[in-house]
């Protein structure tokens, strides 16, 4: 089993900055693969970044890269979700989740191919 936990979100200006944090527990084994998700109304959940926490290979959404950075403290069972010059376009639900993929990628998978999720956390970017 594993747990997820996110925090970090909020409200900020176009080109603006935030953080997302999500602390993990549980097996270590069963979230090789972490990443980071977003939901905005009326669409589908879709990938964000995600990395292969055992050798730290990151991938990114072709919407966010340059802009979001994908991190991880072992140390502390945490992965980050580092946002710079946002845009409206990126207000969503953020969610972390996380599994031990092993038919599928861990190059942005879809969705339905991780089990375990956190509760999300909420970014809205205002223009």
């Amino acid at each position: 089993q594993v747990q997820l936990v996110e925090s970090g979100g909020g409200s900020v200006q176009a080109g603006g900055s935030l953080r997302l944090s999500c602390i993990a527990s549980g097996s270590t084994y069963s979230r090789s693969c972490m990443g980071w998700f977003r939901q905005a109304p009326g669409k589908e959940r879709e990938g964000v970044a995600t990395v292969y926490t055992g050798g730290g290979i990151t991938y990114y959404a072709d919407s966010v890269k340059g802009r979001f950075t994908i991190s991880q403290d072992n140390a502390k069972n945490t992965m980050y979700l580092q946002m710079s010059s946002l845009k409206p376009e990126d207000t969503a639900m953020y969610y972390c989740a996380a599994d031990a993929l092993f038919s599928v990628s861990c190059r942005i998978p879809p969705p339905s191919a991780l089990h375990y999720w956190g509760q999300g956390t909420q970014v809205t970017v205002s223009s």
